[in-house]
């Protein structure tokens, strides 16, 4: 099978996640969609993040009633700060029956060629990329035959944006699957 390997923090898993991630199951030759919950980016702000295992259990609620996604963990037991080559050399060792792509956006073309063996990345998985809004095509530096661009929708939906409105007790009804929302409420998050 073809999986795409759609990493992040889903801090929280939206709408825009699964959006995305329905087109590569539907519209691609991606048979499945595995949810890589990020343990920490170092890119990001710790402050705000939820606990890997809460973040975990939220894209588990999002993905249950789609039998095209799934909800990993793989990184948890990795060495930190994690690198998607590390994290895709060890599933296609533990998964050789399956074939890995990376989903990316587009935004993150920009600064590829910096990612850790970027190079075995693109010769040995390649890249399923999404667009993302005001991205620079000119600036993007990196070009391969495994790049495969996918049409889809741009919804800039921002998980910042998701935390302050519930920190404002405004509603998300409408950014986040409702047993993500019940999820939230029920353990008070980002109040």
């Amino acid at each position: 099978m073809n999986i795409g390997l759609f990493f992040g923090s889903f801090n929280p898993i939206h709408i825009g996640h699964l959006v995305i991630a329905d087109v590569m199951a539907s519209q691609t030759d991606i048979d499945e969609v595995w949810f890589v919950v990020s343990p920490q980016n170092p890119f990001k702000n710790s402050r705000t993040l939820l606990h890997e295992f809460d973040r975990l259990k939220m894209v588990e609620l999002a993905v249950a009633d789609n039998y095209k996604f799934r909800a990993s963990d793989v990184e948890f037991n990795m060495p930190r700060p994690s690198y998607t080559a590390d994290t895709l050399a060890y599933l296609s060792d533990k998964n050789p029956q399956h074939s890995f792509k990376l989903i990316i956006g587009e935004d993150n073309l920009l600064h590829f060629h910096k990612w850790k063996n970027h190079q075995a990345i693109l010769d040995n998985f390649g890249l399923y990329v999404y667009p993302r809004p005001q991205v620079d095509k000119d600036k993007i530096k990196v070009s391969h035959q495994n790049i495969r661009y996918v049409d889809s929708p741009m919804l800039d939906i921002s998980a910042t944006f998701i935390r302050n409105a519930i920190q404002n007790e405004h509603s998300v009804q409408y950014l986040l699957p409702p047993t993500v929302v019940e999820y939230i409420n029920l353990k008070k998050f980002y109040q």
